[in-house]
């Protein structure tokens, strides 16, 4: 009887659309509402695929693209919002979007560049907090609520981080809620898009969710809210309202158990963190494209601290470390090496970072270079074992006293001397 997965009855985005009273929760150039007590963050890309495929075609921008499989019976993966106002929706037939909007450009979809590109900005999320939820390869929940002091920002303010970041450093957008539960901060990243964020205040969550019609309940489809609307249910206070024995009649015991509490604000569901961590990273985008390979293994010895740093502070060592460097136009390369014993140490790590981009990275203009450390192992691990003669003796409680005396002073306390600031770099 419970439809399962919601379909929203009503239109998301920012143009006008958005339900009554829902707007004064939209972020603005000069705030937002108080996010105190909202920990959990959703992210949302925004028309993925398509804003993927945009990337490389920049003069489509404005005019509708839409993403589909090949052939008769293929179906829209991904169309941009030009692509949406004519009705163009995922998981429609590609005949039927190509009847809705003849005027749209049509393209194949490349997975292997959505994958990559869902990776960085995973790992982007990862650099703030570990408990991060994947649900798809365009979105994920965040809890920030252990990394607030940590980064000395409130969730809006990582909220609007993100946002900036995946911009600055893979060429797309998104959308982002902030809430104090996952069907709230859900509910608010659709509400955000295109490129928005929502924050609703705990205090608040009712009159958000309240003047809301019913499909916007998770689980409440065209069945669901038939069911409801026989019962004159026609908002999400009138579910609120209504008594649990009512709403039994009318859908089943469990689903209304489920719509009554989240009517009522209540989602007490975690944020889950998917497996455990498989590499730790860091990436570093450039204002300007660099050519100069001094700069650039300047650059990738930034880059590789933080990453030595991260794996130092999770307690975790690896054997693989590879870089991505990213080209001007956006076209990606990686490369890794294999070491024998598993490394967290900053000096090993640049080391082999900087043997991989002066042996197997052509040249070119770089916009963004990245460090990342696989094949992990706790401390103590399998990977691990005593070398005589080992050139690391004396770099581990080097690069241990520098941890310490960041945690008390700041990342900026202490560096490597090539990355104290130059005359030449504007710095100084």
């Amino acid at each position: 009887m419970f439809d399962g997965v919601a379909r929203w009855g009503f239109g998301m985005g920012r143009s006008g659309d958005l339900p009554r009273g829902v707007s004064r929760f939209l972020a603005g150039e000069d705030g937002w509402p108080d996010d105190t007590g909202c920990p959990v963050l959703h992210v949302d890309m925004d028309a993925f695929y398509a804003s993927v495929e945009l990337r490389e075609r920049p003069e489509l921008r404005n005019r509708p693209v839409v993403v589909a499989g090949a052939g008769r019976r293929g179906v829209v993966l991904s169309a941009n919002y030009p692509a949406r106002r004519f009705g163009v929706r995922s998981a429609m037939p590609a005949a039927r979007a190509m009847r809705l909007c003849p005027q749209a450009v049509f393209l194949p979809p490349h997975f292997r560049a959505y994958q990559e590109v869902s990776r960085g900005v995973m790992a982007i999320f990862r650099s703030i907090t570990p408990l991060v939820e994947p649900l798809s390869l365009d979105e994920a929940f965040l809890d920030v609520g252990g990394a607030l002091r940590r980064l000395r920002a409130t969730p809006g303010e990582i909220g609007q981080q993100i946002r900036r970041r995946v911009a600055a450093e893979h060429g797309v957008t998104c959308s982002v809620g902030v809430a104090s539960t996952k069907f709230v901060a859900k509910l608010a990243s659709g509400m955000a898009k295109p490129d928005g964020m929502i924050v609703v205040p705990h205090a608040e969550t009712l009159e958000f969710l309240h003047p809301l019609p019913v499909s916007a309940l998770f689980g409440v489809g065209r069945r669901t809210a038939e069911r409801l609307a026989q019962l004159g249910l026609a908002t999400v206070a009138d579910v609120a309202a209504t008594p649990l024995s009512r709403l039994r009649r009318a859908v089943g015991g469990a689903a209304a158990e489920h719509l009554h509490a989240l009517a009522r604000g209540h989602d007490p569901r975690p944020v889950v963190p998917d497996a455990a961590e498989k590499s730790v990273g860091a990436e570093q985008t450039f204002a300007v494209d660099h050519h100069d390979r001094d700069v650039l293994r300047r650059e990738l010895l930034r880059v590789a601290e933080r990453t030595g740093a991260a794996l130092r502070a999770r307690r975790l060592r690896g054997r693989t470390v590879s870089i991505k460097v990213r080209y001007a136009d956006f076209g990606t390369i990686t490369r890794s090496r294999t070491l024998p014993v598993a490394t967290d140490l900053t000096h090993e790590i640049y080391r082999t970072a900087r043997q991989l981009l002066d042996e197997q990275v052509p040249p070119g203009a770089v916009r963004l270079l990245g460090v990342r450390v696989e094949q992990l192992t706790g401390e103590g691990g399998s990977g691990e074992q005593l070398v005589l003669d080992d050139e690391t003796a004396g770099w581990r409680e080097a690069e241990a006293a520098a941890d310490h005396v960041r945690s008390l002073f700041g990342s900026s306390a202490v560096r490597p001397a090539s990355l104290l600031p130059h005359a030449d770099d504007g710095d100084v």
